[in-house]
C-alpha cells in the first residue's frame, strides 16, 4: 500500500431537491488495497460512487486524484483519469468479440486505416493473461457467463490504464467457484498497485478480501478503518444501528401437524429419493453446496419441473406432478431464487405484482375489481412494512429488499399452507435481511410451514428449526437446531459425514 491515497473524497455533500443524499462524507482509496464500502440500501453508496465516476458532481467537498484537486464533468473524464466501474450486470455488445468489446472505439489500425485484428487480439490476450484468465479474445461475448462478462469489463478498464476500480456487488450472481476466480483477479489488480473499491452486502467476503472498511448510514459517513479493527457485530451496528443478534429474530414455536410430506422424490440426473416432512410452525432449512440439488427439489415440489418418482402431500392431500396450478391450489407458494427474472414483472406496478397470483379471485364478472386489488396489495405490503412512494409505481423502482417483500406479498396473498423461499435475502442489505427474517419468523409463529433454501450458513443456522443437508442430489443428513453448526453442515455437504462426537437425526453419520 502507498502512503498517499490514489483517490480521496473529503467532506462531500449532495442533494437532489429536498433530499439530502450525502452529508459530509469522506473516503480514501490506497493503491494495492481493496476497500469495502458498506451500508444498507439508501445509505448513499450509489450516490458516492456516481460522484467518483463523474455521473454526478458534488455540491460541496473536495475530490483529489493523487493529491491534486479534480472535477469530473462526465464519465469520460473520470475514465480517462483512470477510474472505472464494474457493474453487477455487465453492459457489453453480445454479437462482438471479447477483444472488440475491450477496445471498442480504440481498435489498432493498420494499412489503409483498417482495423488490425491481429494486433487487437494480441493486446487483449496479453491483458487477459496478466489477469490469469484463460478467456479467448476472439470469442463472441454472447453465451459468456456473468462471471466471464465481468472479466471482460475489468480487461476494458485495464485497457484504459485504470488505477481505481469500483466493483458494485460483483459476486451477487456468481457461483462459489466463479467468486473465487474473481477474487484472484482482484488480488492480481492489487498486486499491480490498483485501488479497488468493493461494494457488497456479503460481509464474509468483505472480511476475507478487503483491507479497509468505510461504513455509511442514512447518507452520512459513520467510520473508516482497517478491516482488522472490525467484527461482524461492529459492522452491523454501524450500518443499521443495532446488534447482529437482531438479524435472526427466530421465535420459539411448538410444531403442529405435518403440512408438507415429500416421499421418495426423484428427478433423474438431478436428485434422487428425497424424503422429508415439514410441520406447521416450522422453518426447515435446506442447505448444501451449489449444485447439490436444493433449488431443483423446490421446483419439482411446486410443479415447475416434472418428477420421475415420488409423492408430494400437503396436509394429507396428494399434489399432482408437474402442475403449478394444482400446487398453488393445494396451498404451496414458492419465492424463487431470482426475484427479478422469476418472481416479478419489473415494468408492472407494485400493486399488480403483489396480486398476480390471485388475479382470478379479484375479478367481478369479466372485469378486474380494481378497488379490491388495491386493497389486497395495500393490506399485504403494509403488513410487510414495504417502503414505497406509491403502489402504482413500477416494482423496478424499489430496493432489492423491498422487491423481495413484494414477492412475499404475492405468495402470502394466496393463503398458503407451505411457503418455500429460495435464497430469501440474496442481494439485499443487512437491514432488509433482518426485516425478511422477522417476517418469516412471524409467519411460522402463525402456523405457516416454511422451507428455506439458502447458501448463507449463518442465515440457515439463525432461522431454521431443523436443517436438511443435500450433497450431489441426495439428502445426506438432518441436524436439529440445538446441534447445528457451520462445521456440522459443511461436513455433511462435502461428504465427510459428521464431526467427531456428532450424531445426526436418522442415523446418517
Amino acid at each position: 500500500m502507498t502512503d498517499q491515497p490514489i483517490l480521496s473524497l473529503h467532506h462531500a455533500s449532495k442533494s437532489f431537491g429536498p433530499v439530502q443524499a450525502l452529508v459530509d462524507v469522506s473516503l480514501e482509496l490506497f493503491g494495492g488495497e481493496a476497500h469495502a464500502l458498506l451500508g444498507e440500501n439508501g445509505a448513499g453508496k450509489s450516490t458516492l460512487v456516481k460522484i467518483l465516476a463523474g455521473v454526478h458532481r458534488a455540491d460541496g467537498g473536495d475530490l483529489l486524484l493523487e493529491g491534486q484537486p479534480r472535477t469530473f464533468h462526465n464519465t469520460a473524464e473520470a475514465r480517462d483519469a483512470g477510474i472505472a466501474i464494474i457493474y453487477q450486470e455487465p453492459t457489453l455488445f453480445p454479437d462482438l468479440t471479447v477483444a472488440e468489446n475491450v477496445l471498442m472505439g480504440r481498435q489498432p489500425l493498420g494499412r489503409g486505416g483498417r482495423i488490425d485484428r491481429r494486433a487487437m487480439l494480441s493486446t487483449v490476450g496479453e491483458i487477459l493473461r496478466d489477469l490469469g484468465v484463460p478467456l479467448d479474445p476472439a470469442r463472441p461475448v454472447r453465451g459468456l457467463s456473468i462471471a466471464d462478462q465481468q472479466i471482460v469489463e475489468i480487461a476494458k478498464a485495464l485497457s484504459f490504464r485504470a488505477r481505481v476500480l469500483i466493483m458494485d456487488e460483483p459476486t451477487a450472481a456468481l457461483t462459489g467457484q466463479e467468486t473465487e476466480r474473481l477474487f484472484r483477479v482482484v488480488r492480481a489488480l492489487r498486486a499491480r498497485g490498483a485501488a479497488v473499491l468493493f461494494i457488497t452486502h456479503r460481509l464474509e467476503e468483505a472480511f476475507t478480501e478487503c483491507q479497509r472498511f468505510t461504513i455509511m448510514r442514512d447518507g452520512r459517513w459513520v467510520n473508516s478503518g482497517p478491516s482488522t479493527d472490525y467484527t461482524i457485530d461492529s459492522v452491523v451496528r454501524g450500518m443499521v444501528g443495532r446488534d447482529v443478534s437482531e438479524l435472526y429474530p427466530k421465535l420459539p414455536v411448538t410444531p403442529g401437524d405435518v403440512a408438507l410430506d415429500v416421499r421418495g422424490l426423484t428427478r433423474r440426473g438431478v436428485f434422487r429419493n428425497v424424503s422429508f416432512q415439514v410441520r406447521r410452525g416450522e422453518i426447515v432449512g435446506l442447505a448444501g453446496l451449489v449444485g447439490a440439488g436444493r433449488s431443483e427439489v423446490a421446483r419439482v415440489i411446486f410443479g415447475i419441473d416434472p418428477r420421475d418418482a415420488g409423492e408430494v402431500h400437503v396436509q394429507g392431500t396428494a399434489v399432482p406432478a408437474g402442475n403449478t396450478g394444482a400446487a398453488m391450489q393445494a396451498g404451496i407458494g414458492l419465492v424463487p431464487e431470482d426475484r427479478r427474472q422469476q418472481g416479478l414483472v419489473m415494468d408492472m406496478s407494485i400493486e399488480r405484482n403483489a396480486t398476480l397470483a390471485i388475479l382470478g379471485r379479484l375479478r367481478r364478472g369479466p372485469l378486474m375489481d380494481r378497488a379490491r386489488e388495491y386493497q389486497t396489495a395495500s393490506d399485504w405490503t403494509t403488513k410487510l412494512q414495504l417502503k414505497a412512494h406509491r403502489l402504482t409505481d413500477a416494482v423496478s423502482t424499489l430496493s432489492g429488499g423491498n422487491q423481495q417483500k413484494v414477492v412475499l406479498a404475492k405468495w402470502l396473498a394466496t393463503g398458503p399452507s407451505v411457503l418455500i423461499v429460495d435464497e430469501p435475502t440474496r442481494g439485499v442489505d443487512v437491514g432488509a435481511k433482518a426485516e425478511v427474517h422477522r417476517t418469516l419468523a412471524q409467519l411460522a409463529a402463525e402456523g405457516l410451514a416454511v422451507v428455506m433454501i439458502s447458501s448463507d450458513l449463518p442465515e440457515v443456522l439463525g432461522m431454521a428449526d431443523r436443517i436438511l443437508v443435500m450433497r450431489e442430489g441426495e439428502l445426506v443428513g438432518e441436524l436439529p437446531r440445538q446441534d447445528a453448526s457451520e462445521e456440522a453442515v459443511m461436513y455433511l455437504a462435502t461428504g465427510q459425514g459428521a464431526p467427531a462426537g456428532q450424531t445426526l437425526v436418522g442415523g446418517v453419520a
